[in-house]
């Protein structure tokens, strides 16, 4: 049993993670430290968890494996240092950093430490995209011509109040969510992202980042993309690849609060259709780390995958307020 510790303990925390780690075979809680002493003493209490009184204290704890960066995104890098600093394997939260440069911090740190550095792009672990993936790969749909993702919310009902905060937060719906879908389409797609032209909308309440924006990418097997985001919207949470012999599709594919139905379309006419839960994804990316830190399996998204999502991000930022497509390093 790999016993976490976790930094950042919101409500991203209780809403998620908490549920994954209950549904988890190898993988438990065991420590947790947030800015706000008073919220993480009624934490713990709560759900019975020890709290730390500083991040170094739960990194430095010989009672903590592993510790899950789940604070605000400004704090990754710090935080990750810490647990590289004790020799501690780090799972980290997405997007992993405010820019690759910091990302690339991160993996010098964890490489001169010898310690496992994944993210936690828990959507490689649904149901719906990795039958997707497979679907793709088995040629279902022939070569893939156009790929497209969309993900929506209301962040006026959120309580992660700092996602507005341009000092924490890497950006808005762009780092927060496109990340998501992004990720999701270089991974049923097995393939990386070359060029990115972003348009984007800033609104009064969104303040200094975006409320809603458009990401168009190249991809490098010669798909073309689109990931449509707001923070203004109805939850969706689509994924969709156009082939040139069919289409796979999932309304709602990278949800894990209800079963989704993956459906495969040719001239038309649905020839595949297969309703899937994604609700233990969050499970299993956790055991699947725990594995590679007990030295077996593979984790789906590691830090050096990571690097490539970051400057994915730093290019969409940029094209935005250069008004110029950029190209991926």
């Amino acid at each position: 049993m790999i016993r976490y510790g976790i930094l950042g303990f919101g409500h991203h925390a209780i809403k998620r993670l908490l549920p994954g780690f209950a549904g988890a075979q190898a993988s438990a809680v065991a420590g947790l430290w947030r800015r706000d002493p008073a919220k993480a003493e009624a934490n713990g209490r709560e759900h019975n968890i020890r709290i730390f009184p500083t991040a170094e204290e739960l990194c430095a704890s010989p009672e903590i494996d592993a510790v899950f960066v789940v604070s605000p995104d400004a704090l990754h890098l710090p935080h990750l240092l810490l647990a590289a600093q004790h020799g501690k394997p780090v799972l980290c939260e997405k997007p992993l950093a405010i820019n690759a440069a910091e990302v690339e911090k991160m993996l010098f740190a964890t490489r001169a430490a010898g310690v496992i550095f994944g993210v936690a792009q828990n959507m490689r672990y649904n149901a719906s995209v990795q039958l997707m993936r497979e679907w793709i790969a088995e040629g279902r749909i022939g070569q893939p011509l156009l790929a497209h993702s969309q993900f929506c919310y209301n962040a006026e009902k959120s309580p992660r109040v700092w996602i507005y905060d341009p000092a924490l937060a890497t950006g808005g719906p762009i780092g927060d969510v496109a990340i998501h879908c992004l990720d999701a389409l270089r991974f049923v797609l097995a393939t990386d992202i070359n060029e990115v032209s972003t348009l984007a909308h800033k609104d009064a309440t969104s303040g200094a980042v975006e409320s809603h924006a458009v990401v168009n990418m190249a991809f490098a097997n010669g798909t073309m993309g689109a990931v449509s985001v707001t923070t203004r919207g109805s939850y969706r949470s689509s994924i969709e690849v156009t082939g040139e012999t069919g289409v796979a599709l999932c309304e709602n594919g990278l949800t894990v609060d209800h079963p989704v139905d993956v459906v495969l379309y040719r001239q038309d006419k649905i020839v595949a259709h297969q309703r899937v839960s994604n609700a233990d994804a969050y499970s299993r990316m956790l055991d699947s780390f725990s594995a590679v830190v007990e030295g077996r399996g593979t984790y789906l998204a590691t830090g050096e995958d990571g690097l490539h999502n970051q400057r994915v991000l730093d290019a969409a930022y940029k094209s935005w307020h250069t008004g110029t497509k950029q190209i991926v390093e």
